[in-house]
């Protein structure tokens, strides 16, 4: 059984998840209309992968005996001064996730909540993972500066990306 506090923790990080997840289904329509197909599909493959996130805090909450709370979820932002703008909130993002998610390890650990802090330990190590891939773009971005060339080249390398499993209900 989850504690209050604990509990009303992982709803809010559950609604930081599908926020996350509009913030990249939105960073990927505004690329799309620019032609960016590659960094469209990017971006899109990370709107999928954080609905995962936000299934996986879902299951959790469930499992553990807990009341899931669906709120509001704040409308994102629609347009963007370039790429390099886009991945540089991007990158911001996923610094305040980092936060948002270590945070939620010491609420976690106040609570001696030891089955939550074991669970939350995926989601630090994939906080380490997500700054990382971002902050690769951005270099990238950066070393092409305002080379269009460059920006269509490397937006056709970022269509490489795979995509992750849509989340499917829990069994």
């Amino acid at each position: 059984m989850l504690k209050t506090d604990v509990e009303d923790a992982l709803n809010l990080q559950l609604n930081r998840e599908t926020f996350s997840a509009y913030l990249y289904f939105s960073m990927s329509a505004w690329l799309g209309s620019r032609n960016l197909t590659g960094f469209s599909h990017w971006m899109y493959a990370q709107g999928v992968e954080e609905l995962t996130h936000a299934q996986k805090f879902y299951d959790y909450i469930q499992q553990r005996g807990g009341s899931v709370r669906l709120g509001a979820i704040e409308a994102p932002k629609v347009a963007w001064e370039s790429p390099l703008a886009l991945f540089e909130e991007t990158l911001e993002h996923e610094v305040f996730v980092t936060g948002s998610i270590n945070a939620l390890v010491d609420i976690a650990q106040g609570a001696s909540d030891h089955a939550t802090g074991i669970f939350l330990q995926w989601f630090v190590t994939e906080q380490v993972e997500e700054e990382d891939n971002v902050e690769q773009v951005l270099q990238r971005l950066r070393l092409v500066g305002d080379n269009p060339s460059a920006l269509l080249m490397m937006d056709r390398e970022m269509a490489g990306r795979a995509m992750p499993a849509a989340p499917t209900a829990a069994e």
